[in-house]
């Protein structure tokens, strides 16, 4: 029977959207193969490569595609990411270049590339300045100024950013995502009746959309309107039980009101547990693995300052950390195998959203490292893609130990603006070699250090295996 390209893709694509990633490879392999001078063929291998961290193969199958004669702007970004995740940062810039010259108004290539600049310069001009030239161009989308408008939050400018947005905000057919950002931002500069008003036209606009809900529930907390916030986040966290964002957003509400199911999801005695790493098999201690962690890390590390949309201040951070093939971060699932298991055997299973998805074994959906310089630390936030989050401890200043929480990790902060701040209510003493493992929708972040050391750390999350 002859096999079409058209057959090979089709059946890719379902196996991938029915989450069968490995499957959909081999299809989007034996289609490469069977078509090797076809671009679109290497493209879609190119991609799913991408989306597996296998950067280094993404990005020669991508620049083969290319040499195909297609020109496409899409496989231009796949190169870019590609080249951006195995650290060839010049090529990566020069690819964001060719997707931006072929498709101006292409919002997450003009995003990463902003970023790209940013975290290797740490100069708001540079990153912003491609940006600027496409909002000046004639049939520039708006949607581009909600990109400069994240952009400078993260760059630590939120008036800036509000201020972005407020004209276009105002404007009718605003689209519903730039109202929900400015509401977010308004309520971050201070203005909770303003970021209510943004809300409620972005829930009138779509009110299906649980981002909507989710901007009015953070605008009604900005406001200290705890109870008309608990209304819309009941029910949206039982429509959408994976939001773990939303299910944050609950426990605040929860914390304000007094009501006793806070304390039952914010269970730190019970939910919060940092043991030792496991030895794995080649390393004769603790020590001497994780002082080999932390020289592969360094090693590795390309960036001056944090990405946009991340928790980090004064710092950089490493994705795919895992996908690494040096020796002791190859070995890492080997040492973290015992922590892990201890704690989902004290776990156990139950009601709630952690103890109810516990099958006893458990998979890693995302990895990262993060290098904080001195004075640096992690903004209070929750991890929208986990199910168990974590903080592996490699290599610490000596602050850490001076006597305070310098550099400590706490739980209990909401990462919102509140007419009244919310304390934190447990911390954990990093040591090198530890690892912190906490449910994914329990806010936590990180107390600044000083000296000039600096803290560096290893982090993933993890869903039910």
């Amino acid at each position: 029977m002859l096999v079409t390209l058209e057959a090979l893709t089709r059946q890719a694509g379902q196996l991938k959207a029915a989450g069968r990633v490995e499957e959909a490879l081999g299809l989007y392999r034996q289609a490469a193969q069977r078509f090797p001078t076809n671009g679109v063929a290497l493209h879609n291998l190119a991609s799913l490569l991408g989306d597996l961290g296998q950067h280094k193969e993404a990005a020669e199958i991508a620049a083969r595609a290319l040499k195909t004669g297609l020109d496409a702007p899409e496989t231009w970004l796949v190169l870019a990411r590609a080249e951006m995740g195995r650290g060839e940062l010049d090529a990566a810039r020069r690819a964001y270049r060719e997707v931006l010259r072929r498709r101006p108004n292409a919002l997450p290539a003009q995003f990463e590339a902003a970023q790209l600049i940013w975290m290797t310069t740490a100069d708001r001009f540079q990153a912003l300045r491609g940006l600027e030239a496409a909002l000046r161009r004639p049939g520039a989308d708006p949607m581009l100024l909600m990109v400069k408008a994240q952009a400078l939050e993260f760059m630590g400018d939120v008036p800036a950013a509000l201020g972005a947005l407020v004209g276009p905000a105002e404007e009718p057919g605003c689209p519903v995502q730039m109202l929900a950002y400015a509401a977010h931002l308004s309520a971050e500069a201070g203005d909770p009746a303003l970021a209510i008003r943004f809300a409620e036209a972005a829930v009138r606009t779509a009110p299906a959309d649980p981002a909507t809900r989710e901007a009015l529930a953070r605008a009604r907390l900005a406001a200290g309107d705890a109870p008309g916030a608990e209304q819309i986040l009941s029910p949206l966290s039982a429509q959408f039980p994976g939001l773990q964002h939303v299910r944050a957003l609950l426990a605040t509400a929860w914390r304000m009101m007094g009501d006793a199911r806070y304390r039952a999801l914010y269970d730190y005695d019970r939910f919060v547990q940092a043991r030792p790493l496991s030895v794995p098999e080649g390393w004769t201690s603790l020590e001497a693995y994780v002082a080999q962690l932390a020289a592969e890390l360094k090693a590795a590390h390309p960036f001056r300052t944090h990405p946009f949309g991340h928790s980090l201040r004064q710092g950089s951070q490493l994705p795919d950390v895992l996908q690494l093939q040096s020796p002791a971060l190859a070995a890492f699932g080997e040492a973290l195998s015992g922590p892990l298991g201890a704690y989902l055997e004290a776990l156990g299973q139950g009601e709630g959203p952690l103890p109810g998805r516990n099958t006893g074994r458990a998979q890693v959906a995302g990895s990262w490292s993060v290098w904080l310089r001195p004075g640096g630390y992690h903004v209070d936030h929750v991890h929208q893609e986990g199910w168990i989050s974590s903080a592996c401890y490699i290599e610490l200043p000596g602050a850490v130990n001076a006597g305070g929480r310098e550099g400590w990790l706490r739980f209990g902060k909401p990462g919102l603006s509140l007419p009244e701040a919310l304390p934190a209510e447990h911390w954990v003493r990093p040591e090198p070699g530890l690892v912190a493992l906490f449910p994914s929708y329990m806010w936590h972040g990180t107390e600044p250090f000083s000296g000039d050391e600096p803290r560096l750390t290893m982090a993933f999350d993890l869903v039910p295996a």
